[in-house]
């Protein structure tokens, strides 16, 4: 045996695949109602689809788009664990809105690297306007914080990236390829207060710069917007250009960015609030003032930037409360990569990751939905809840459906909310900057 100890990095991934295979959820009999949510929503979205499939040149082959959207939503959703898995299931019992056939694995991996992936990603395009729309029909509460954005901006997005783990599984072009290979990175505008991703981005190259995506967090950006992002988005340009159209950002500020006090609009012994003029020079300054929000918190300051200039708008406590939900882009990140099987790929061929990519993003939309729904059966906020577990709680209702022990899923985990994990513990102490999302600031008449 050799005595030579694995490197360290190596060991971190071994783990991290453990974890991962340890949260995994328990294995049941998928249950007609849950398919019957995954269908309604994403099989007409699917099938809006086959026009520009045939538009392609492709051929209506055994393995069309329906079968394997309906595929490739199966192997996440249920977390089958292999395509071989997959494809015998396929061949014994079907999935989803097709029913049995005989399929090869070999003619499925194929598949993977023939199918384009656009086809994929028009079906998220379709499906993300309607689930915007399912969560407005919903009623429940808010915190303030959230409330005072949802009334006062049009929409408050979050934009963030994510670099997809390494290849376990090199095929194709990438076969030769000496070491490691990361399968690319994603990027997305986040919704913050419904959860739900209103444009996602995927870049080959997995060393993308966040600065490369500006164009198009652009594009995807209207009037009236709050857009939240970190320190790899700041550019002054890019300052000025979302002023310019009026739309709105909140950032933090970078330790060594000049600024030039123009106003100061309130000063405690916690709070500092002024409007300011950022850059050393007049060729380096931003044109627009923007508005410098510092906050002490356990002895240090945090300071972040926005451009809304006017407090009544958006006043300095919920500047900070705001920033703090820039973190829902990076739970979501979590979730499509941890909780729906994005850390490990089935394929090594770039096609192959865009459509597990878009079809995890696919799951991860149906998924808050289902939560959302939770949420208004036990009127509680959104925050309140546990997506993971809500996901969870669908093998113990399946399980409790086929004894003739519940008959709705949405009842179910709202009925037994605590004792499945879906309802969160309440800490006994708030964090101060759950405080703030709390605090009822009272609009001016």
């Amino acid at each position: 045996m050799s005595d030579k100890k694995p490197k360290k990095s190596s060991v971190r991934h071994t783990r991290a695949i453990q974890r991962d295979r340890t949260k995994r959820p328990n294995t049941a009999a998928p249950d007609e109602l849950v398919e019957q949510r995954l269908e309604e929503i994403v099989h007409p979205a699917t099938l809006n689809q086959v026009a520009h499939f045939h538009a392609l040149g492709l051929r209506a082959r055994t393995l069309n788009l329906p079968v394997m959207m309906a595929f490739v939503l199966s192997l996440i959703w249920r977390q089958l664990g292999s395509v071989c898995e997959a494809v015998r299931t396929l061949n014994r019992e079907g999935l989803l809105w097709v029913d049995e056939r005989e399929v090869s694995q070999q003619a499925v991996e194929q598949r993977f690297s023939s199918l384009p992936a656009d086809l994929f990603q028009r079906v998220v395009d379709e499906i993300l306007p309607l689930m915007a729309a399912r969560w407005a029909a919903c009623i429940r509460p808010l915190p303030p914080a959230l409330q005072w954005a949802h009334d006062h901006f049009t929409a408050t997005v979050a934009v963030d990236g994510s670099t997809l783990d390494a290849l376990l599984r090199k095929t194709g072009l990438l076969r030769d390829g000496q070491g490691g290979v990361l399968a690319g990175r994603m990027a997305g505008l986040l919704d913050v207060i419904t959860r739900l991703p209103r444009q996602v981005w995927y870049e080959e190259d997995a060393q993308a710069h966040d600065q490369r995506f500006w164009e198009r967090i652009l594009a995807g950006l209207e009037r009236g917007m709050l857009l939240i992002f970190d320190l790899g988005f700041l550019n002054f340009t890019r300052f000025d250009q979302l002023t310019d159209a009026e739309i709105w950002f909140l950032t933090r500020k970078e330790t060594r960015t000049v600024t030039r006090t123009e106003q100061v609009l309130r000063r405690t012994d916690t709070l500092h609030d002024q409007i300011v003029r950022l850059g050393s020079t007049a060729s380096s300054q931003c044109r627009h003032p923007v508005r410098l929000v510092e906050w002490l918190h356990q002895g240090k300051w945090y300071a972040y930037l926005t451009n809304v200039v006017d407090p009544v708008l958006l006043p300095a406590e919920y500047v900070v409360a705001l920033y703090w939900q820039r973190w829902r882009i990076e739970d979501s990140f979590n979730v499509i990569k941890r909780l729906l099987g994005l850390a490990f790929f089935w394929t090594g061929s770039i096609n192959g990751i865009q459509i597990q990519v878009w079809a995890t993003w696919i799951l991860y939309a149906v998924l808050i939905d289902l939560t959302d729904a939770v949420a208004e059966a036990l009127n509680k906020p959104f925050q309140a809840l546990s997506i993971e577990m809500v996901y969870r709680g669908l093998y113990h209702f399946t399980v409790a459906h086929h004894r003739g022990k519940a008959d709705e899923p949405i009842a179910y985990l709202a009925a037994d909310a605590k004792g499945l994990g879906v309802l969160k513990q309440e800490r006994k102490k708030r964090s101060a900057i759950t405080d703030l999302l709390y605090l009822t600031i009272p609009s001016p008449p």
